[in-house]
């Protein structure tokens, strides 16, 4: 069963996961005792930016022990410029609100998210019908496969 790391909310097993972008964050929410987790929503942002007061909002909703941002690195495991970026928003994250803040690799996240829900009848205008959310729960489901291994 996963646990929590040291410096989480004692007696929280929430756990809250972001998929960062540039104009979306996707979220989503589990549970690390049980091992489960479910997209949540969809946040706008302006140039990565979101809008704090939404965050602040799930996170006293959800009152998390730990968060997982989602690490987009390339192929070949080098830093890309957008996780720098994700990065930035982790450390904001942990400095806004205090809660304990990993990055989780998310290669190949968006792609897979993308063939699921071509397959299940998705038509391919992201931004009308964004799939964000459903990067988040990989982002986190992975985090947690790791963490049970």
């Amino acid at each position: 069963m996963p646990e929590l790391p040291p410096g989480a909310r004692a007696g929280s097993s929430t756990l809250l996961a972001f998929d960062y972008g540039l104009r979306q964050i996707g979220v989503a929410v589990g549970n690390s005792l049980l091992g489960t987790c479910q997209p949540l929503c969809v946040l706008r942002a302006r140039d990565g930016i979101p809008d704090w007061e939404q965050i602040n909002t799930l996170v006293v909703e959800w009152q998390p022990g730990l968060i997982v941002v989602g690490d987009p690195l390339n192929m070949d495991g080098s830093v890309s410029p957008l996780a720098l970026r994700a990065r930035k928003f982790a450390r904001r994250l942990h400095g806004r609100l205090g809660i304990p803040v990993e990055m989780s690799d998310e290669r190949l996240t968006s792609y897979a998210v993308k063939s699921e829900q071509r397959e299940r009848g998705h038509r391919g205008d992201y931004r009308a019908v964004p799939v964000d959310s459903h990067a988040a729960e990989l982002i986190l489901q992975a985090w947690l496969n790791r963490q049970s291994a």
